[in-house]
């Protein structure tokens, strides 16, 4: 037994160092702040590293690790204070962005951003990191149907905003 979680262990270490920019992405997307962005990764790892013998199932890594990182972005959007934002904080856009998104698609990053927080989960976790509806609801801890509803809830409401935006 010993050996399989060395093994689990190593893979994790080799997950979270292949994947950290997605890590870095999803986290910035949530808590809107460069800095709070990387404590809920680092947090998210630390976390992960000491709890890693409680993995059943290696093959669930992935879905294991963003259940994390999710909700410690969760958390510390609910820890927060009201705060005065600056003008800086205000208009923060996420660095990885730049020279990745054509403008329409970040026109549609802006809009997915301005979703309700279930809503987006389910929208940045499908489309921004290709994950199956059945890893969402894995990860969000809620039933498909539910990962469903909110799903086509949110298509529809982009819907509305990028029609709106053409007329």
């Amino acid at each position: 037994m010993r050996g399989r979680k060395t093994e689990v262990y190593e893979q994790l270490i080799t997950y979270i160092q292949e994947h950290q920019a997605d890590f870095y992405r999803i986290a910035a997307s949530y808590l809107k702040n460069p800095e709070d962005a990387m404590d809920a990764v680092q947090n998210a790892v630390c976390k992960a590293l000491e709890k890693y013998r409680t993995i059943r199932q290696p093959e669930f890594l992935k879905t294991w690790f963003y259940r994390i990182l999710v909700n410690e972005c969760q958390m510390m959007l609910r820890n927060r204070k009201k705060e005065v934002l600056t003008d800086e904080e205000d208009t923060w856009d996420i660095p990885s962005t730049e020279g990745v998104f054509s403008e329409e698609d970040y026109q549609l990053y802006q809009e997915v951003m301005l979703l309700p927080e279930k809503l987006k989960t389910v929208i940045l976790l499908r489309f921004y990191e290709d994950m199956a509806l059945k890893e969402i609801a894995d990860i969000t801890e809620t039933n498909l149907s539910t990962v469903k509803t909110r799903l086509y809830q949110a298509l529809k409401i982009l819907k509305i905003q990028i029609e709106g935006d053409f007329l």
